[in-house]
């Protein structure tokens, strides 16, 4: 028997790196490939054809691993995902990355200009978000390429994953603090049942690095996104018991 654990998301946010991270261990196998995400959940074609085929079709049998994992950063902002998992994975780990939502919401656009759905001005395509972000082709993509802003409002996915998992299966992490810290990647491990004292080699190596210019937001469109994120902040804070000093901006 398998244990599982699920890296929802969020885009953006490091979860190529925790990827590896859990993917090096000697007792953990992840979901392969990598690229594109396996969302078997939300994907009613593999979906029905169940869980003897997820567990073959997604998963080699590799050495003496008893943890299977998967990364699908779409599920994090579906509900029929949550619910799924909970129904077929219903002793599983949830796992969150969190990132500066600012930070986030900047990655996402260049994200989704480099893969040719972005055309508009970053600011542009910040401030009418609310109008496109449902406007989008579901056949080529799982989730909006212009959800930018939304996606950043974190408490609203914990909260709703918590409806459906007890708060000893979820984890939340931030990216700031995940980067490079041996600390906090042990204290996953153990969270997961993995032993503690491996030591994985990407640790300190860039993962899916994105492909964005160095050029600052204006001060304008900053202000924007600082009011726009900061209620949201302060209520994740509130309900983790996190300082997001990270993300503080003046």
């Amino acid at each position: 028997m398998f244990e599982h654990f699920f890296i929802v998301g969020a885009q953006r946010s490091g979860t190529s790196y925790l990827y590896q991270l859990l993917a090096e261990h000697p007792e953990i196998e992840m979901a392969k490939p990598l690229r594109p995400e396996p969302k078997f959940i939300l994907n009613n074609a593999l979906f029905d054809r169940g869980l003897e085929y997820y567990e073959d079709h997604f998963f080699g049998g590799k050495g003496r691993a008893w943890l299977r994992g998967e990364k699908s950063t779409s599920y994090i902002e579906s509900e029929k995902a949550a619910y799924r998992l909970a129904r077929c994975f219903p002793t599983s780990k949830i796992l969150f990355v969190l990132r500066d939502p600012v930070e986030r919401a900047i990655s996402n656009y260049w994200f989704s200009v480099n893969n040719g759905w972005e055309t508009l001005p970053i600011s542009e395509a910040f401030l009418r978000e609310e109008k496109r972000r449902l406007e989008f082709d579901r056949k080529s993509v799982s989730a909006s390429p212009y959800a930018y802003l939304k996606r950043g409002r974190y408490i609203e996915y914990i909260s709703m994953y918590e409806r459906y998992f007890p708060g000893e299966s979820i984890k939340v992490l931030l990216f700031e603090r995940l980067i490079g810290s041996l600390d906090l990647v042990r204290d996953l491990y153990v969270f997961l049942g993995a032993a503690s004292d491996f030591i994985p080699l990407a640790l300190h190596k860039i993962v899916n690095k994105g492909d964005r210019p160095d050029i600052p937001l204006r001060p304008e469109l900053e202000r924007y996104l600082i009011d726009y994120f900061a209620e949201f902040n302060t209520l994740l804070s509130e309900h983790l018991g996190l300082d997001l000093a990270e993300w503080q901006r003046t």
